[in-house]
């Protein structure tokens, strides 16, 4: 079924304490022609972020904005911003990233999808400073339950470019039809959770070589402050999904297994580290102890974070990405320059 190119994207930004950057992501999505309601929800917010987001507004009655009292989590957010808003598609924008001039265009054109994702271009430098993406090849391919959850399945040492980056498009009327929302329990892999419950009622996952979406790289990231028990929630979620009776093939539970387990030995680890901070070296080997299935994860870690650190050291002098370049999520192919 090929899109209507007449469907208009709702963009939907969840935003908490973003008056620096909420504007240039709202002026990005309202540039586009595809783009028919921007919703953004100022997830109470301790700073300007609702007036800053009202003087990018560029008079057209596209830009809706609401506001929680009190912090909720990107989750209830966008649910939110999901039910006040009525466009056939649906596009999400973190609140400090925006939209290359073009986006929606390269998706629109091509058919048979549920969600949609094009590539993604990181940004290492000032995102003041103009840039434009590479141009790539034309290239699609499907993205299988198997193939999402392995790609999210991290690499000590790579903090970029698991395919959980990605940020599709996603038909509304596929997640009326099988009751999909952000889980507001979560406030970490939310979006990797709604993906894997899509793709487990069947959904169609295309992505795309193009880049429209620039990720602009932070060190103080809200993304990257995540709590030890943020990680406990995740693989509790993923494991509700992975005993659904009936929602999984056999060879699509081992792998989301496989993550789960992934995500538990983060887990392992943060919480002998922080019961170590907490109460001392004794509690933690205590823990151990009485826990000895957190172990291995654990002296795994530790090792690997000693290995990586050293490592580190070494790569200290490299090269940054140099400004005005973009590192890609996806490793398109270059079109030809002539």
């Amino acid at each position: 079924m090929a899109i209507n190119l007449t469907d208009k994207v709702c963009v939907i930004i969840a935003a908490k304490d973003a008056a620096d950057t909420i504007g240039k992501a709202i002026a990005s999505a309202l540039r586009e022609p595809a783009v028919g309601e921007v919703v953004v929800v100022d997830d109470g917010s301790s700073d300007a972020t609702d007036a800053a987001a009202r003087s990018a507004d560029d008079g057209s009655g596209r830009l809706v904005i609401a506001r929680f009292d009190k912090n909720r989590g990107p989750s209830a957010a966008r649910n939110h911003a999901i039910d006040i808003s009525t466009s056939p598609l649906i596009g999400i924008l973190d609140a400090d990233d925006f939209f290359f001039p073009g986006r929606f265009a390269a998706m629109q054109a091509e058919a048979d999808w549920d969600l949609i994702a094009d590539n993604i271009g990181f940004i290492h430098h000032d995102p003041s400073l103009a840039i434009e993406p590479e141009r790539f090849q034309a290239r699609t391919r499907q993205l299988s339950l198997i193939d999402f959850v392995e790609g999210n399945i991290s690499k000590r040492g790579v903090k970029r470019g698991e395919i959980g980056f990605l940020k599709p498009v996603i038909r509304r009327e596929f997640m009326r039809s099988h009751s999909l929302r952000y889980n507001e329990d979560l406030r970490l892999g939310e979006d990797y959770d709604l993906y894997l419950r899509a793709l487990a009622h069947g959904a169609r996952y295309k992505v795309i070589d193009h880049c429209g979406y620039g990720a602009v790289v932070r060190a103080n990231s809200l993304s990257g402050a995540h709590r030890t028990d943020d990680l406990r929630r995740l693989y509790e979620a993923e494991r509700t999904v992975r005993l659904k009776p009936g929602l999984l093939k056999p060879e699509e539970a081992r792998v989301v297994r496989r993550h789960e387990r992934h995500i538990k030995a983060r887990y392992d680890l943060r919480h002998i580290l922080d019961l170590k901070a907490r109460e001392g070296k004794a509690s933690a080997i205590r823990h151990l102890l009485t826990h000895p299935s957190s172990a291995p994860a654990v002296i795994s870690g530790v090792l690997a974070d000693k290995l990586e650190a050293r490592a580190g050291k070494g790569r200290q002098n490299q090269p940054p990405v140099p400004p005005g370049k973009l590192r890609y999520l996806l490793p398109g192919v270059p079109v030809a320059q002539r």
